[in-house]
């Protein structure tokens, strides 16, 4: 934890949180190299050139359902509303933005009560190589043929004192730089659900940003099962005091897979709250999975209440787990601010006690690892949802799961405390 007077003087310890450059044009990014804190896990030769904004030769369709009462619009690229959530951090975030043709646009009305969800099913169509990309046999991914470049906009605005729930399903083959962003209005609740089910040869690069307003509620679902290399970096921003975020995580890492998951949670009004909760599951040789978790208290954000959790369960050797919670406070007038991460194996004494009652050694991994997830799945309000989840889950434990767990090598675990 590191925590600084009122003053606003600068952290001396190196693991305060990061401040991004933040512009719209993307030749305001510098490329990323790999040296730096932002890129330093990203294995930078697996993005097929994003960072350099390649033409779109790729596609990937939209197709929306929403209950009746909720707009949905196709925004031209000029539209002042494009851009007022989020402002990019990165080249690629940059290039999205500008590259994109518009933006897909959901409004929920204000005090609108939605009984049903609204989805949006992003699918890539492209399952041909990207101009400029030459597979390497060197580079840990997946092999297959990757799919075009493709960007993408999707804003969602929900009105004040509205409730909705709203899914993104991104599915297919696709090379896709894709942002997000949501607002909250004052006094509205918000289930904001991302699903990440790429085909394995998908490559996404998302950023995704959150802005509550006044005593506004949002629960966000990130879950991560599918593609070669998938790296989100979900923002959350208050405009005003009593918002409430509670940001949950699912990820599967496979064989080969890289996954990175980079959150950053700015409170600056007074009386908010923060939960975040991210737990993976990793498996087979050159899964990789990255969770970083930043958390900034400004010196106004008086009365905030902030927790951040991860927690990896590595199933077999070869696998490797980086966690890195960061958190800085700016206010010693905080309610409670705390993180923890903790990176390790199957419960011995759970495993034994299952199979003690009979169960196979298999069927009790299956069980320990549906257990671990369940605590954040079963709060997802989409049953449909929640079963295609657990389905996609058990299928990545059945694939020949081992006999026994191996002890993961010190190699295999990378745990930092920033803050």
């Amino acid at each position: 934890m590191v925590v600084i007077d009122a003053t606003g003087r600068p952290p001396a310890a190196s693991g305060a949180v990061p401040r991004p450059v933040r512009s719209r044009n993307p030749l305001d990014h510098a490329v990323p190299t790999g040296r730096e804190e932002a890129w330093r896990f990203t294995p930078l030769r697996r993005l097929r050139g994003l960072p350099t904004g390649p033409e779109a030769d790729g596609k990937v369709s939209v197709s929306v359902t929403a209950p009746a009462g909720v707009e949905v619009e196709q925004l031209a690229a000029a539209d002042a509303r494009i851009g007022r959530v989020l402002t990019p951090a990165d080249r690629v975030a940059a290039f999205a933005l500008t590259r994109s043709a518009g933006a897909l646009a959901v409004t929920v009305p204000a005090e609108a009560a939605l009984t049903e969800p609204v989805v949006v099913h992003l699918h890539g169509e492209s399952p041909r190589s990207p101009a400029g990309f030459v597979a390497t046999s060197g580079d840990g991914g997946r092999r297959g043929s990757p799919g075009g470049v493709a960007y993408g906009h999707v804003l969602v605005e929900v009105g004040p004192f509205a409730s909705a729930t709203v899914v993104l399903d991104h599915t297919g083959s696709a090379t896709y730089a894709g942002n997000v962003e949501v607002y909250v209005g004052h006094g509205a609740s918000l289930t904001f659900i991302t699903l990440q089910d790429w085909d394995d040869d998908a490559v996404h690069l998302g950023a995704h940003a959150y802005s509550l307003g006044r005593d506004a509620r949002l629960r966000s679902f990130t879950i991560t099962l599918g593609g070669d290399l998938v790296r989100l970096n979900p923002t959350v921003d208050y405009r005003g005091p009593g918002g409430d975020a509670e940001l949950y995580g699912v990820f599967f890492t496979d064989a080969g897979q890289h996954q990175e998951h980079r959150l950053l949670v700015t409170h600056e009004p007074r009386s908010c709250r923060s939960r975040v909760t991210y737990k993976g599951a990793l498996r087979g040789d050159a899964a990789h999975a990255v969770w970083i978790g930043d958390v900034l208290i400004g010196a106004g954000a008086v009365g905030t209440d902030t927790y951040e959790l991860n927690r990896n369960l590595v199933l077999t050797d070869g696998a490797r787990a980086d966690s890195v919670p960061n958190l800085e406070i700016l206010t010693g007038e905080v309610t409670g601010a705390g993180h923890a991460s903790a990176t390790g194996r199957f419960d011995d004494e759970a495993l034994f006690y299952l199979q003690s009652r009979g169960i196979s050694p298999e069927e009790a991994r299956r069980l320990v690892v549906h257990g671990f997830f369940a605590e954040i799945i079963d709060r997802i309000d989409v049953p449909e949802l929640r079963e295609r989840i657990m389905i996609k889950i058990a299928g990545e434990l059945s694939a020949d799961l081992p006999d026994e767990a191996a002890e993961p090598s010190s190699a295999e675990l990378s745990v930092e405390v920033g803050g």
